[in-house]
């Protein structure tokens, strides 16, 4: 890995729903870094494991399979979701439904499967920065991020957006459904034996419940310019 004083990391933490993604993605726009969207990367494994039929209780199959991923993550526009291929295919779509984001967040708490993907997550910190978002980028997996920020938001935020999201895809969606969902999700994530959903130690906290994309940029820009001495706009 990289050193982080030739090649800046931001790390963006937060619950399901906080606006990490959105917010990962504008900024590695706008700085023309790399961007890594860790969540997907765990929502490609549960794609993995449901086409190739492999249960929570195959986790160590999974690691077959993970040594032969090539995952990539390309940035879009704010309203826009994340161009994620694996292996040359476009799986944007399939790993963006309720079930598959369940089945993630299970894997996710399999020790061996975190273990597997920590060297292809590390592997996208290179020239000339990184953007990673994620539950625990900034505790685990980039410890020595340049700036961290652990991005929150209120669950009823937090359902609401999801639900606007799934109904513009589309689907025939419940609130109700998906406030639990993303209840249940939250106890998961923070509840977990191994990298459980924390606020990295040094971050800045930031809550996205009233504040607009636009908003979040320029506290997170600001601080930048700040943690890297920069006296120009970024």
């Amino acid at each position: 890995m990289q050193s982080d004083d030739e090649y800046p990391v931001i790390t963006i933490d937060g619950p399901a729903g906080s606006g990490k993604g959105t917010i990962g993605q504008a900024l590695a726009i706008r700085l023309g870094w790399n961007f890594l969207d860790s969540g997907a990367l765990y929502r490609a494994c549960a794609y993995v494991a449901e086409r190739n039929s492999i249960s929570l209780t195959q986790a160590s199959e999974m690691e077959a399979h993970l040594r032969d991923m090539d995952f990539t993550s390309i940035p879009a526009p704010p309203g826009s979701e994340a161009k994620v291929l694996l292996n040359g295919e476009d799986i944007s779509e399939q790993i963006r439904t309720p079930q598959i984001a369940q089945l993630a967040s299970k894997f996710a708490a399999k020790q061996s499967v975190r273990d597997a993907l920590l060297y292809v997550q590390r592997e996208y910190h290179r020239c000339p920065g990184l953007v990673a978002d994620g539950r625990d980028m900034g505790s685990v997996v980039f410890p020595d991020g340049k700036l961290k920020i652990f991005l929150s938001a209120s669950l009823k935020t937090r359902a609401q957006r999801k639900y606007i999201q799934l109904k513009n895809q589309g689907n025939c969606v419940n609130f109700d459904a998906i406030y639990e969902n993303i209840a249940s999700r939250d106890r998961r994530d923070s509840g977990r034996k191994h990298s459980p959903l924390i606020m990295p130690q040094g971050a800045m906290e930031i809550d996205s419940s009233d504040l607009s994309v636009d908003g979040v940029l320029y506290l997170i820009l600001e601080k930048l310019k700040s943690v890297l001495n920069e006296e120009r706009p970024i």
